[in-house]
């Protein structure tokens, strides 16, 4: 089922005020603009298509510990605070 958009008898579809900031970060035409420049890329927007399989599984491990770092580093403070709440607050 298509959703059916409203149709004002007022609206021509001019564009009134543009949102788009230019200088701001992550605009559609600053995106649209640098899409194809590859002289400015900076150093975290390289291209790994040259890596072999042995280093993107080296990337993948890498990311996955930092990630489980992370996630249990949050584990363990939510246990903390519960533990904390049982045996000091609510006594």
């Amino acid at each position: 089922m298509a959703k059916n958009r409203k149709t004002y008898d007022d609206d021509d579809g001019r564009t009134i005020a543009n949102m788009d900031v230019d200088g701001m970060p992550l605009s559609i035409g600053s995106v649209l603009k640098n899409l194809g420049k590859k002289e400015n890329r900076s150093p975290s927007e390289q291209d790994f298509s040259d890596l072999s399989g042995k280093d993107t599984w080296e990337i993948i491990k890498g990311s996955l510990k930092a990630g489980l770092l992370i996630g249990g580093i949050f584990v363990l403070g939510c246990l903390l605070f519960i533990l904390f709440c049982i045996f000091v607050w609510f006594r």
